[in-house]
Parts: C-alpha cells; sequence; structure tokens
C-alpha cells in the first residue's frame, strides 16, 4: 500500500539511530525515561519533561487510536500533487500498565482513510518504504513511520 505523499529524506542522529534502525525492522522503538516514566517523542537524548538523560529504548506494540485528525483536501508544496489525504495525531499504545504512549503527528493511509477517519478509532504501524536513487551516495532506502485503520468507522 502506497500513499500519495513524498517521503522525506531523513538524517539519522547518533540519538535518534535506534528509531530508524527499528523502522528498518518493522517496529517502533522509543526512548522512555527512567526518571519519570514518559515517552521521549522526537527520539533525543533527554528527556524534555524532566531534563534528565537516564533513557532506555523501548518497543512499542505498534498500535494506538486517533486522537485527532484532519482531511486535507489539496496540498501545496511538494504534496501539491496529493489529495485528499489524512493528518492525524496519534495516541500510540505503550504496552505499559499505567503509561500512555507518546501522541505523534502522522499521517493516516490506506484506501479507506479518507472515509472512515474518526476519533478514537483504532489505528496499527505502516512502515512505507522507498528506494530514492541519489546521484552523490547512490540508492538510499528511505523509511516513514504511518498508520492504517485497524477497523472502518461508523458511517455517520
Amino acid at each position: 500500500m502506497t500513499s500519495l505523499l513524498p517521503l522525506v529524506d531523513v538524517e539519522p542522529t547518533p540519538e535518534n539511530e535506534p528509531f530508524w534502525a527499528a523502522l528498518r525492522s518493522d517496529r517502533i522503538d522509543l526512548p522512555v525515561c527512567n526518571q519519570c516514566r514518559s515517552f521521549v517523542w522526537y527520539p533525543r537524548a533527554i528527556c524534555p519533561l524532566c531534563h534528565q538523560g537516564n533513557l532506555r529504548w523501548l518497543t512499542l506494540p505498534g498500535t494506538g487510536r486517533i486522537y485527532s485528525f484532519t482531511v486535507v483536501a489539496k496540498g501545496t508544496g511538494r504534496w501539491k500533487d496529493a489529495g485528499p489525504y489524512v493528518v492525524a495525531y496519534v495516541q500510540l499504545d505503550s504496552g505499559l500498565d499505567g503509561v500512555d504512549g507518546p501522541r505523534i503527528l502522522t499521517n493516516i493511509i490506506g484506501d479507506d482513510a479518507v472515509r472512515n477517519a474518526a476519533i478514537d478509532v483504532p489505528v496499527r504501524l505502516t512502515i512505507e518504504r522507498d528506494v530514492k536513487d541519489d546521484p552523490k551516495i547512490g540508492s538510499v532506502d528511505r523509511h516513514l513511520l504511518r498508520f492504517s485503520l485497524i477497523a472502518a468507522a461508523k458511517e455517520k
């Protein structure tokens, strides 16, 4: 399943390389703070809530629910030929008792996304891949975290 949205180029850093490596292995790994037990999104070396660097990486279940969304009828810029498409905040399941996963801004893809996206609809991790031929460095594998609907929302 592919979307019409172009993939962006990403340059991994030492702080976020485990995230990109996990996507290449079809999973989502994120740092969690050992001090305050919050997930760190986007991945970085310091917890943005308690400012501690005592982090560990965990594999999340790869599921969540739509927290908020919008349907973009017609994109602009690099997305000018795309549309309609769904942009959403997804509340990720953490897999930990009493700990919420992070809420991330993402894209909901699939043939039924525009028609059936709704608040609280369950979604699952869908990693979009593509190979870009770069004249300077050759072929570059790109991976992007996106989500697809698990079950269609009830028609309104």
